[in-house]
């Protein structure tokens, strides 16, 4: 795309939407369009880069027909049904890392991906979906090595395993020929006895300020391979989620992730 690409944020006041709008400030790929809020945010109407007469303001209202081509939404479950509707009614691209969403949600994306292109992750880090690629051609190729993943985060997150590294098993467990559902093992404690064939295992630090560490550990006889990613800048997720924004934009409808983008790159 010759001109810049034209974007809308929806969840722009968020931790995620700050640190996308602090990217795009100076990145002349994009044009930033809108940056939505919610109705009651108290951030509605003022402007969006503070000192700058741009005219820019958080908003709630989504720009007229024609003036977007992709949306970046990190907001909630309503949020995204928001932007989903719009940009199914507007033929616009629609990358989102919003979770939590219920099975009908979830249904509506999978049916919009056949008229919009639409592109979603847990984790925009490239890092961690190059890693991904890594760990499945691993396991494959090494389907009678012990396999586990140890991951950190920092005190306050309240989820675990952590969703990327349930991610980076379920890759495994696929290029193996099944499901952590038959193999994953998320705790071990007391006397367990032999390790079962096939298991994938899980590990779990929670502590101080860690950003996010993922180390997967493929173990054979006399031999291991470690596969490590450590994020140590949250911003990283932002500037995955705008590479993905300017890849996705003109894309054909469908159903995308990173690796389709990664997968291009490579091809080239």
């Amino acid at each position: 795309m010759s001109r810049p690409v034209r974007l809308a944020i929806q969840g722009a006041t968020g931790r995620m939407g700050q640190a996308l709008l602090a990217l795009l400030r100076n990145d002349e790929r994009f044009e930033l369009v809108a940056a939505l809020t919610a109705p009651d945010a108290a951030q509605l109407g003022t402007p969006i880069y503070v000192g700058e007469d741009s005219g820019l303001r958080f908003s709630h209202a989504w720009p007229a027909s024609g003036e977007l081509d992709v949306v970046i939404d990190f907001s909630g479950p309503s949020g995204l049904a928001d932007a989903l509707a719009y940009c199914q009614a507007q033929g616009v691209a629609l990358v989102t890392g919003t979770t939590g969403l219920d099975k009908a949600l979830q249904d509506k994306l999978a049916a919009a991906s056949a008229t919009i292109p639409l592109l979603r992750s847990a984790n925009f880090s490239l890092g961690v979906a190059v890693l991904k690629r890594l760990l499945r051609e691993a396991a494959a190729a090494l389907p009678d090595w012990d396999l586990d993943i140890v991951e950190a985060h920092h005190s306050r997150k309240e989820d675990a395993p952590s969703g990327t590294a349930l991610a980076l098993g379920e890759a495994a467990a696929s290029a193996r020929g099944t499901t952590l559902g038959e193999s994953a093992v998320y705790a071990r404690e007391g006397r367990t006895g032999p390790r079962q064939a096939g298991t994938i295992g899980f590990a779990v630090i929670r502590g101080g300020d860690i950003v996010g560490e993922h180390e997967s550990l493929l173990m054979g006889q006399g031999e291991r391979i470690e596969l490590n990613h450590r994020a140590t800048d949250r911003s990283i997720f932002a500037r995955g989620a705008i590479e993905a924004a300017h890849w996705l934009a003109g894309h054909e409808p469908g159903a995308y992730d990173l690796d389709a983008m990664l997968n291009e790159r490579t091809a080239r």
